[in-house]
């Protein structure tokens, strides 16, 4: 058997991204709207600086406006919320994203709660997860499940009818609004987790298998269907053979998986780029929706 077709993520969120521009454009030309996304930073936690700056990066290359809110570690949760509560009422903000892990001080469920779930850009809102499950429209879709769906539906086409679909992990930002998303593209899905009996047995019966377990190369090759499309969400640093370096490897096997799967997505260059690419997408469609446009399809429900 040939080795799996290697997703391309990288290339398919350029893509989306420039399909996103082009909405942002004519969104302007139609409604005089320009989509704004607020992003707020609490501390100086270098991962989240790293990916707060290419946010707002590709805030910009897109034409919309960015609101950067960065703010000191020692915020009080009362300060963050007052925050939050400026930009629900301010009508140039369309999406709002508090950047995490929050200082300990601050209780996170409080603070995303308090963001009005129409601007609720990351999809983590009880709102939007109870709309996704309930398949209602209107809710905004966490960008990691719907990157992954948009990348399996240009692998296998738009129909996934009747496909065995497996996801890998169980949380509310990946595991859970994935397979909402797929249960409703009709595939068969089984949600995974660490106590599940015979995992390789299941993963083996999966035409789809969506890994977010966040266990490096935990998924090997024999527990893949033979040419399954393997989505990787995983991105876990590792010692690379080299001493003092690192390296990044997904939760699947890949030099083992490769060679039995149909499809499969690489890391880094799969899931990842996705994610930030599917937040402008989110923040389109909510300007959209509060401008009385039609609503980007990509953008899920």
């Amino acid at each position: 058997m040939a080795d799996a077709k290697i997703i391309d993520g990288k290339a398919f969120a350029a893509g989306l991204r420039a399909r996103v521009a082009d909405g942002v454009a004519a969104l302007k030309a139609s409604h005089g709207v320009t989509p704004g996304l607020a992003v707020v930073l609490v501390g100086e936690d270098p991962a989240s600086q790293v990916y707060v700056k290419s946010k707002e990066r590709a805030l910009v290359e897109l034409g919309m406006n960015s609101f950067d809110h960065h703010e000191p570690a020692d915020m009080a949760e009362a300060d963050l919320l007052a925050l939050i509560d400026r930009l629900n009422a301010d009508p140039a903000v369309h999406g709002i994203l508090v950047q995490l892990p929050l200082p300990k001080h601050i209780d996170t469920q409080k603070v995303l709660a308090r963001i009005v779930p129409e601007k609720d850009a990351d999809g983590f809102h009880v709102v939007n997860a109870g709309l996704l499950a309930t398949g209602q429209p209107g809710a905004i879709v966490p960008c990691t499940p719907l990157g992954s769906l948009l990348l399996i539906r240009d692998t296998l086409g738009h129909d996934l009818k009747g496909k065995r679909a497996l996801v890998l992990g169980r949380s509310n930002i990946v595991g859970k609004p994935m397979a909402q998303l797929l249960l409703q593209a009709d595939c068969t899905v089984t949600l995974a987790h660490s106590r599940t009996a015979d995992l390789a047995g299941e993963c083996r019966r999966a035409d789809i298998l969506v890994a977010a377990v966040g266990r490096p190369e935990m998924v090997r090759g024999d527990w893949i269907k033979p040419g399954a499309t393997v989505i990787d969400v995983g991105i876990n640093r590792v010692p690379a053979a080299e001493p003092g370096k690192t390296k990044l490897v997904g939760d699947v096997h890949f030099a083992e998986a490769v060679t039995v799967a149909g499809a499969i997505t690489p890391v880094p260059g799969g899931v990842g780029p996705m994610t930030i690419a599917c937040l402008m997408l989110n923040t389109l469609a909510a300007a959209c929706r509060a401008a009385g446009a039609p609503v980007p399809a990509e953008a899920g429900l």
